[in-house]
């Protein structure tokens, strides 16, 4: 039997790189989840490039009629870019985003599902977290730079398991290895985030210690979210602020060379103090440029660009406006019948 794509009311996005579980234990966990949930489905894997023998499994799958769809890359991508080429190809207005190994327990679809009622994206937080004690240290670093650095309060975002409204992902481009960060770029772009406790998987385990080019790669993805969510539409103050102080410390070294020289005879040159002072002062000023330069281009595409997401628009269809009920003479009215538009 032919799946109605038209009739789909969830998408399963399923990106599978190098860490997999085997296929039809893992379809048979997902779909006990979203069975539950009496909505229509869909489940669309993304091969993060050439895997014959899981193309051949999901073939078979296929072959029973299981509603899955198969999107091959033609080289590994990395998961970001899987997703995002998952999503084009996604009809449902729900999407959801799990991992293509087992890291929580299928029944905790559901609740995810649920969260959605008041959020625009809900991510899985594993709870409790059965983990070694240096996962538990590395975790808890990268949770505590990240709120320092962005203000924002996550426990689990190594959790891939995530269920978001269709506009999310429309508003939210991935890129990079910027996936584990989608939460945090959602709550930017001013969509509503909740971060829901779920079973965790009793085969996840995956406890290892990753070579340092690893960390290296979480603290610049930190660097980058920092970067984006504080200044992307305010470069100037970013630049500025480093352009500004790196140009004082320049002009006060200067100042001082300066001072010796007038009153103690100090001579300028041959001073490496002073190469230092001007070197300061051109790099102080071509930052703060930089920045400047950022703010033409930001001011240039403002038009076309936004950063904001309206959560419903009141209509008082029996009130007049303020500048009419002046004209008139009448005090403005705030009655009527009220229509809400989400």
């Amino acid at each position: 039997m032919t799946m109605n794509r038209n009739a789909v009311q969830v998408s399963v996005i399923v990106p599978v790189g190098e860490r997999q579980a085997p296929l039809d234990a893992l379809y048979a966990e997902y779909k006990s989840g979203l069975a539950a949930l009496g909505v229509t489905y869909e489940m669309i894997f993304v091969l993060d490039g050439p895997q014959p023998a899981y193309e051949k499994a999901l073939a078979a799958l296929a072959a029973r009629s299981e509603p899955v769809t198969v999107v091959s890359l033609s080289r590994y991508f990395g998961e970001a870019t899987a997703i995002m080429v998952g999503f084009e190809n996604a009809v449902g207005s729900v999407i959801y985003t799990l991992p293509a190994y087992f890291q929580i327990d299928g029944t905790q679809v559901a609740n995810l599902y649920a969260a959605l009622e008041s959020a625009d994206i809900a991510v899985g937080c594993r709870e409790p977290r059965a983990t070694r004690w240096y996962e538990t240290i590395r975790r808890g670093a990268f949770h505590g730079l990240l709120q320092f650095v962005t203000r924002l309060s996550f426990r689990d975002l190594g959790c891939n398991a995530r269920a978001m409204r269709r506009k999310v992902l429309e508003e939210v481009h991935l890129y990079g290895d910027q996936q584990r960060f989608l939460p945090v770029l959602a709550e930017r772009q001013g969509f509503r985030v909740a971060e829901v406790a779920v079973t965790q998987s009793k085969s996840d385990r995956h406890d290892k210690m990753y070579p340092a080019r690893n960390y290296l790669r979480s603290f610049l993805d930190i660097f980058t979210v920092f970067f984006l969510v504080r200044f992307t539409k305010k470069p100037l103050r970013f630049f500025g602020m480093i352009g500004v102080m790196t140009l004082a410390l320049g002009v006060l070294e200067l100042g001082y060379l300066v001072f010796e020289r007038l009153f103690f005879g100090i001579p300028l040159a041959d001073r490496p103090a002073l190469l230092l002072a001007s070197l300061l002062i051109v790099l102080g000023v071509q930052i703060f440029a930089l920045g400047l330069l950022g703010e033409l281009i930001i001011f240039t595409h403002a038009g076309t660009s936004k950063d904001y997401q309206v959560d419903r628009v009141v209509h008082y269809s029996g009130a007049v406006p303020a500048g009419a009920a002046a004209a008139a003479g009448k005090a403005p009215s705030s009655t009527g019948p009220v229509k809400v538009v989400a």
